[in-house]
């Protein structure tokens, strides 16, 4: 994990070092010349390089980088660039093509807005190094405050920060590398994930039983049972050993796939449903759910509150008041439940929707509700009632796609009945699932083809060290 710190969090860091701040701006201008050295590949030696520095720290530490580079034989020119509430125009006055610019106008404490067709000098096609975050984009929120110039890659200082992994900024930032320069971030509530945290997903034991790590699967309604299919078909492939679909209708109303999966019915079964669904390791509720009538309501209630096991709440089960039915056996002892709301279905929780800072919303939800909530969108957030989050990235295009949140429901509730606490589970499961869509077509990829690529993936990792 990544560790990610807020604008204000970065200022408290900047301020309790006890180097100088000089100290510090030649440690950060040197790290963005190696980067800058990476990009210009080979022999540096009259190479041109244009330097955009406006009048604060972000600036010194861009000229600091001209002067590293200028001693290996770079051809730097330094651009002053007045602040963000100056709304000077200039013409254009060196258009000579340059083989770098950096991009030193603003950090993460731009205030107002930065225009890049207000610069001294013509961007064009010239790749551009953003020196800490691309400048115009905003260090909390990722939010574009003006026109932003779009980066090749960034180097930003000692971790990093939201606005470079929250949409727009994560577009226009390009490749990020994050300098260590001595400050300490280690009280850091906020971590991005990555592909080798998957590590740490369990595996069952040579001596497991099958029971041993069970999910049930509270879903598949007429005309939705494909939903519950996916989630179930997915548990299997995370690591579960047994599958419950537990479905509020005649199992006649469909099929019950995948073969593997045990299907009992809460019209007709209900007390098979109560002795299937005790036994399992954890509950997912929700995938092609429909509550309709009183007596639906009031059979969910009851198996709900019955439930000792962690349990995920998605798509149809996101509802306060089935929440509720959890919340006497699940969080006395810490086991909260997991919500996966897209943006929608979290305003219907919260009663408002997700704000600019995405990240600080969800912290807040989670606290609320006492639950960890797991936001989708092409930067997941992951928030535990405590404050930590986690972030991933790893999902793309393919997965806004119909059945995909089904599957990643499933996953979850398989990392829950393999002992993983909520909080991990939803977030490494988030991971692994955006992961194993990037292992997937490029185009064309569906719900159905994930859960064998999860599999995959999992397979083609070092098991977790044993004690």
């Amino acid at each position: 994990m990544r560790e990610i710190v807020t604008p204000a969090e970065m200022a408290a860091i900047d301020a309790e070092a006890p180097e100088p701040v000089s100290e510090l701006v030649e440690r950060a201008g040197w790290a963005t010349a190696r980067v800058a050295l990476q990009w210009l590949e080979g022999d540096v030696y009259g190479k041109r390089v244009a330097v955009l520095a406006g009048k604060g720290n972000n600036g010194a530490d861009g000229r600091s980088a001209a002067r590293h580079l200028e001693r290996r034989g770079a051809v730097c020119r330094v651009f002053d660039v007045p602040g963000a509430s100056d709304t000077t125009s200039f013409e254009p006055v060196d258009v000579a093509p340059y083989d770098l610019i950096l991009d030193a106008c603003f950090g993460t404490g731009l205030r107002g807005r930065f225009e890049s067709r207000s610069l001294p000098i013509e961007v064009g096609d010239t790749p551009v190094l953003a020196v800490d975050i691309p400048s115009g984009v905003n260090g909390l929120t990722g939010a574009a405050q003006g026109l932003p110039l779009r980066a090749v890659a960034t180097v930003t200082f000692a971790a990093l920060k939201p606005g470079l992994l929250l949409e727009p900024g994560r577009s226009l930032a390009g490749d990020i590398t994050v300098a260590d320069i001595g400050l300490d971030c280690s009280r850091a509530r906020i971590w991005q994930l990555e592909e080798s945290d998957l590590s740490g997903w369990p595996r069952r034991s040579g001596t497991d039983h099958k029971w041993g790590h069970a999910v049930a699967v509270v879903g598949g309604s007429p005309g939705m049972t494909g939903a519950a299919a996916l989630s179930s078909i997915a548990a299997f492939r995370a690591g579960a050993g047994y599958v419950v679909q537990a479905r509020p209708a005649p199992l006649t109303d469909g099929p019950s796939t995948p073969i593997e999966a045990v299907a009992v019915s809460m019209i007709n079964e209900w007390h098979r449903v109560v002795e299937q669904v005790d036994r399992c390791s954890a509950v997912v509720v929700g995938p092609g759910l429909g509550v309709d009538g009183p007596q639906m309501l009031s059979e969910l209630h009851q198996l709900l509150a019955m439930i000792e096991s962690p349990v995920v709440f998605d798509a149809g089960a996101l509802r306060p008041d089935l929440l509720d039915a959890v919340r006497g056996s699940s969080v006395a002892d810490e086991r909260f439940p997991v919500l996966t709301p897209h943006d929608g279905e979290f305003e219907r929780l919260t009663g408002r929707a997700p704000g600019p800072d995405r990240i600080d919303d969800v912290r807040r939800a989670a606290a609320e509700l006492a639950a960890v909530i797991l936001l989708k969108g092409p930067t997941t957030v992951v928030a535990h009632p405590d404050g930590r989050a986690l972030l991933s990235t790893a999902g793309d295009q393919r997965l806004a796609t119909a059945g995909t949140g089904d599957v990643l429901a499933g996953i979850i509730g398989a990392g829950l009945a393999l002992g993983l606490d909520p909080f991990l589970a939803a977030g490494l499961g988030a991971e692994l699932h955006g992961r194993a869509a990037a292992r997937g077509l490029a185009v064309g990829l569906t719900a159905g083809d994930l859960p064998e690529l999860v599999a995959d993936l999992l397979s083609s990792l070092e098991p977790p060290a044993t004690r």
